[in-house]
């Protein structure tokens, strides 16, 4: 199998590891008495796990701003959450680390691209790591997955930072390479599910931010990763049929399965509802990144009445509806709800 083969090869399909598929048989009796008992990510569902009273979200100077490029917060011992400090971007993408038996799932890489800018590859490695060192597991052993919610930049630009990383494969960049890397054949509608290894993550497309968008359920925690389709901030709706359908799914999905948070790769917006401008650096009283299931429901239940472009506020999020070239504080061409 060559490097390109590999590193688009579908990772659903892909539920067994490389190296254990490769071993001979004495060979892989001996990997098996010497590796721990499985974590059990069936029972006791949902996983308890807890997200941060505040997280880094820059400074009023970001030459003198002295956090880590990134935050590291462990939901729980099998889940993390990455945030980039705004300081560096004022995207400040989130990006779950999902931890099964056999692989790790990444969402989302932020905005950067060189390892000397700021080494997102060494954080997730120093995660990697550290979940290895707690459950008695071999770094090596364990492939990496790399994905993204969307293809903007904010959402894959580090990915660059994993093309020479030893059994880790990567999400292309074409629609078809997307869709095929969760071995897809009618998206959006196609549900799939990935096998880290007795955790499932169930995805499906999610398309009206752009066309090549996709939701992620995590089965363990049951936290409903929605990008930037639907986030605490302005949701730029770029396709409203479409996102407007992504949203019924996203409703339909939760009426069905339980859900303990939905999260978005962004947060824009204060505590009291105040949207931060658009490139701001510093937002010192944001709001958390986590949301309802009824806030959900009521961002739908205020997108059934919106019938013409224009920015509209849900009392959680901005639906910006063909509105791209507009901010917040823009009053024209387009009304406001």
């Amino acid at each position: 199998m060559d490097r390109r083969t590999f590193l688009t090869y579908n990772a659903v399909a892909a539920a067994v590891p490389l190296s254990g598929a490769m071993m001979t048989g004495i060979a892989q009796a001996a990997s098996a008495a010497a590796r721990p008992a499985p974590i059990d990510f069936k029972s006791n569902l949902p996983a308890k796990g807890s997200f941060p009273e505040k997280w880094i979200c820059g400074s009023s100077s970001c030459m003198d701003n002295t956090d880590p490029p990134v935050q590291v917060h462990w939901y729980n011992p099998h889940t993390a959450i990455l945030r980039q400090n705004k300081a560096y971007s004022y995207e400040a993408p989130f990006a779950p680390l999902y931890f099964g038996n056999d692989r790790v799932l990444l969402l989302d890489e932020g905005f950067t691209q060189l390892r000397n800018e700021w080494d997102l590859r060494g954080v997730v490695d120093q995660c990697i790591n550290e979940w290895c060192a707690r459950n008695g597991r071999d770094p090596a052993s364990l492939e990496l997955l790399v994905a993204y919610s969307h293809l903007h930049g904010d959402h894959y630009m580090a990915v660059n930072q994993f093309a020479d990383r030893p059994n880790t494969r990567y999400m292309g960049q074409t629609h078809e390479e997307m869709v095929g890397f969760w071995g897809m054949t009618n998206f959006p509608e196609e549900r799939v599910t990935l096998d880290l290894g007795g955790r499932d993550i169930l995805i499906w497309g999610s398309p009206g931010h752009v066309v090549s968008e996709f939701a992620y359920y995590d089965s363990y925690t049951q936290i409903l990763y929605t990008g930037d389709m639907f986030y605490r901030g302005r949701c730029y709706i770029s396709f409203w049929q479409p996102w407007f359908d992504s949203m019924k799914r996203l409703i339909d999905f939760c009426d069905t399965h339980p859900v303990t948070h939905v999260m978005g790769c962004h947060v824009e917006i204060s505590k009291d509802g105040q949207d931060y401008a658009y490139g701001m650096t510093w937002q010192p009283d944001e709001a958390p990144v986590e949301m309802t299931v009824q806030q959900l429901r009521e961002a739908f239940a205020h997108a059934q009445k919106i019938t013409e472009p224009g920015i509209y506020f849900t009392g959680t999020v901005f639906l910006c509806n063909q509105t791209r070239g507009t901010t917040t504080i823009d009053r024209n061409p387009y009304r406001y709800g």
